[in-house]
């Protein structure tokens, strides 16, 4: 790259504009690091970054000068793992890179971006549409969906690069092995085929009380809740998230209320039953940047579009299996996956 006064005064600007986002990012590091260690599940992301080099990722113009990048998640399992192989490609492309991945709150996480405290996150487009942007009903269709929350979003200062494939919406599930009249159920509306006493749900609370969640789905398959002839209220049960999994694989409920991309489904041998009514909206992952910070690189866009690509809701669900049933490190699943999807290699 051609050194001129141009680009000379453009790289000041940038290393003012990061030195000034370095500030105002301490104490904000050191507070939600410490909510972090209070709260439930996965702790705060270490400074640990790994040492890559870049194979398939080129180099963006101008990060190795001065480039700074900071990178947040929310604390969840999914996220972190996005977040630490966003870390990992912005590495290899050359930025400086702070670590604010696993932040307690998805509130929180959506103010560091909004504020411009954080340059890139995954975020999902139903939660963004329904919970951030407060609108009464999600878009069944992915690109419909990705294509409303992206025009939105601009008016807050956040670009939405392309949709994953990925889909971390609500379903229900089965077990495979279910037996009987149970076992040829595979879609949704079969279940009002089914004798009422055949059609028991373990739920999580959460789900239980949205107005997009369990009453209101039951309504679009003609089986209403609290009816004889339709779910009886007795035949619902009130769980934790997690429990569910192990509730339905054990056949103490028939069906079960589950997020589509947990690594649960798969390592105990549960089948989703197809939304074919399309009741669920679209929950698709996809990166989403800082608007200023985008202008500054647009290369980031095209940066984490291929990644995008590779991210499928099956292969989700095996890279959160082998954190929440094999016990590896958020930061390990990605590296690996990093590499073997030829992105970047080991140092």
């Amino acid at each position: 790259m051609t050194d001129t006064p141009r680009t000379r005064r453009s790289r000041s600007i940038h290393r003012s504009r990061n030195t000034h986002r370095a500030h105002r990012l301490g104490a904000g590091i050191a507070a939600l690091s410490a909510l972090a260690l209070s709260a439930c599940g996965l702790q705060p992301s270490a400074a640990y970054i790994p040492s890559v080099d870049a194979a398939s990722i080129e180099e963006i113009p101008g990060a190795a000068d001065g480039g700074a990048l900071t990178v947040t998640s929310k604390n969840f399992t999914e996220a972190v793992i996005l977040g630490k192989i966003s870390v990992i490609a912005a590495e290899a492309a050359g930025f400086s890179v702070t670590d604010l991945t696993n932040v307690p709150g998805s509130v929180s996480a959506r103010k560091l971006m909004t504020s411009g405290q954080a340059d890139l996150t995954w975020e999902y487009t139903g939660t963004a549409w329904l919970t951030y942007l407060n609108e009464e009903e999600g878009i069944p269709d992915p690109h419909d969906q990705w294509e409303a929350v992206h025009d939105a979003d601009l008016a807050n200062g956040l670009t939405w690069g392309e949709a994953a494939e990925l889909n971390n919406s609500y379903g229900m599930a089965i077990r495979s092995d279910a037996p009987g009249e149970l076992g040829e159920v595979t879609k949704m509306s079969q279940l009002a085929e089914l004798p009422p006493e055949e059609r028991t749900i373990c739920v999580a609370a959460e789900f239980n009380s949205r107005p997009d969640g369990l009453t209101p789905l039951l309504e679009a398959y003609g089986i209403p809740r609290g009816e004889p002839d339709g779910t009886p209220e007795d035949n619902i049960g009130i769980y934790d998230a997690g429990p569910i999994y192990a509730a339905t694989a054990d056949g103490q409920c028939n069906f079960g209320n589950v997020y589509l991309t947990d690594g649960r489904i798969k390592a105990m041998n549960l089948l989703v039953l197809e939304d074919d009514e399309q009741f669920f909206p679209a929950y698709n992952a996809a990166p989403v940047f800082f608007t200023q910070t985008l202008e500054e690189y647009p290369e980031l866009e095209d940066l984490y579009a291929p990644i995008a690509e590779k991210l499928t809701t099956e292969q989700m669900q095996e890279l959160n299996r082998q954190v929440d049933v094999d016990g590896d490190d958020p930061v390990d699943v990605a590296l690996r996956w990093m590499v073997d999807e030829g992105f970047v290699t080991e140092r």
